[in-house]
């Protein structure tokens, strides 16, 4: 199944209200890939999504993902699954274990399983794969263009 086909299986049919989180630090390169994919989805004006930069600390906007009351969350990250630079995965949130290079200050699993208890919604990481996680401020062309293509993919799908 294509990457558009997992987001669509994701996010359903009906009531939803959907959260999409940037996550990274953009001082180390392409970690800061969600982060770049947040700006590209402000521009793009989606109605009724919830849309947040939390840098490296996700944890710190629990409370706007609850009075959002949101039963979709979509978390947007480099995570290291082995693929080639740029490559996106979409990441159950019972898979992700050790595959997300975490600059956080929690880990994403702790922070994922306390959203899925606290608001009982559905959480999932899409993961691009990164080149470079060093000190750096610019992503890679690679991770870049993905950057692009999924920003591009996500509005198509919650248009």
């Amino acid at each position: 199944m294509n990457l558009e086909s997992q987001l669509q299986e994701f996010f359903g049919e009906g009531e939803k209200r959907v959260a999409l989180l940037g996550v990274g630090e953009t001082l180390r390169g392409d970690d800061g890939v969600g982060v770049k994919i947040i700006e590209l989805l402000v521009k793009s004006a989606l109605e009724d999504i919830l849309i947040l930069n939390t840098g490296s600390v996700p944890e710190a906007f629990t409370g706007k993902l609850v009075e959002h009351n949101s039963t979709h969350v979509l978390l947007l990250d480099a995570a290291n699954f082995q693929g080639e630079p740029g490559d996106v995965k979409l990441i159950d949130s019972t898979r992700i274990g050790g595959q997300v290079i975490s600059t956080h200050n929690l880990p994403l699993t702790l922070f994922i399983s306390y959203i899925e208890k606290v608001l009982g919604a559905k959480v999932r990481l899409l993961g691009v794969q990164p080149k470079y996680i060093g000190f750096k401020t610019e992503l890679s062309q690679e991770v870049a263009e993905a950057a692009q293509e999924v920003a591009a993919l996500l509005t198509k799908i919650l248009s």
